[in-house]
Formats: structure tokens, C-alpha cells, sequence
């Protein structure tokens, strides 16, 4: 099912028969790095990964993590939507991209489409995001789709302190 439409890609919601190209981004070294191991290893792991992960929180939230893919080819590039953490009181947007496709605008182009989607058609006034202090690329995207750091946080059962960033669509004159 196809979520929104942007110049070069579609974002859509993810079937079991794109296992194989989950398997290659939870196991590409920046997946490892700045999201952590999800520890899925085979294909059917892959599969159920995408059943009990984005189809899930689709199902029970009405939005997820899309998968995205060009246009030209449908050949699948990453991953960019919403998701909803217990661990966080709002509603926050993630992505990720394999390195094949860095640079090229793709993740600002998603990305862009998600807020959009998000404030438009959801309806949500707050949109959070959270990376690692080092994942600086992740930071710079995220200021430039208009969040703003507002804090350090810890997810509850991670040692980490993470970035928090925020949009609020509503100042507070408002």
C-alpha cells in the first residue's frame, strides 16, 4: 500500500517479500552503529522482524516505518516514517538508508514527505526524532527537515544518552 508519493520515490508499507532487503539494512554497518542489532540474521528472521515490527505498529497506530524505493526501478533504498516508543511520550520519525544511496537527497527527500504526512494528513503537532551524539549526518537532516535539539534523554533500559530533537507546530502563542 502506498503511503505518499514524492518527484523520485514512493514510500509504502512493507510486505514479507522485502525480507531480503530488510536483512541487508539491519545488518549494514551503519544500521549496526547508530541504531543497534536487531539480531536478525536469516530471511525468515527478516519476515518476522516486518511483521512484528512496522506491519504491527501500522496496524495499531495507523503509521510506521515506510519502506522507500525509486521510482524508476522499485529497487528498495531504506526505511523512513514514524514510530511510536513506549520509552518516548511523542510520536518520532526515523530513517535509515543503505550507504549506496547516500548523498543523493534521498533521505531529505523522504524525510520531507514524512513531516509532511505527519502534520498534514495525521494531524500531529509534535514530532520527535532521537540519534546517538555521534551520528552527526542523522543531527544535520533532521535540523534541515526543521527539528530543533532540545535535550539529552535515556531510553529506559539503554545506558546511552541520546539526542532528542523536536518540532513543534504550534509556538506557544498559539
Amino acid at each position: 500500500m502506498k503511503i505518499v508519493d514524492t518527484e523520485r520515490l514512493t514510500l509504502r508499507l512493507e510486505t514479507t517479500n522485502d525480507a531480503n532487503f530488510f536483512l541487508e539494512l539491519l545488518n549494514d554497518p551503519s544500521w549496526l552503529q547508530f541504531i543497534g542489532d536487531r539480531g536478525v540474521r536469516t530471511v525468515e528472521h527478516a519476515r518476522e522482524y516486518i511483521l512484528n515490527g512496522p506491519l504491527r505498529m501500522y496496524e495499531q497506530f495507523g503509521f510506521c516505518l515506510y519502506l522507500v524505493e525509486r521510482k524508476e526501478d522499485q529497487i528498495p533504498i531504506g526505511i523512513c516514517g514514524l514510530v511510536k516508543r513506549d520509552s518516548l511520550e511523542d510520536v518520532d520519525i526515523g530513517f535509515a538508508f543503505l550507504p549506496n544511496y547516500w548523498g543523493k537527497g534521498y533521505a531529505y527527500e523522504a524525510a520531507s514527505a514524512v513531516m509532511a504526512y505527519s502534520i498534514n494528513t495525521l494531524g500531529l503537532n509534535r514530532i520527535v526524532a532521537i540519534t546517538t551524539q555521534e551520528n552527526y549526518a542523522s543531527a544535520k537532516l533532521l535540523e534541515k527537515i526543521g527539528l530543533q535539539f532540545e535535550r539529552l534523554v535515556q531510553l529506559s533500559n539503554d545506558p546511552e544518552e541520546l539526542k532528542l530533537f523536536a518540532y513543534n507546530s504550534r509556538t506557544d502563542n498559539e
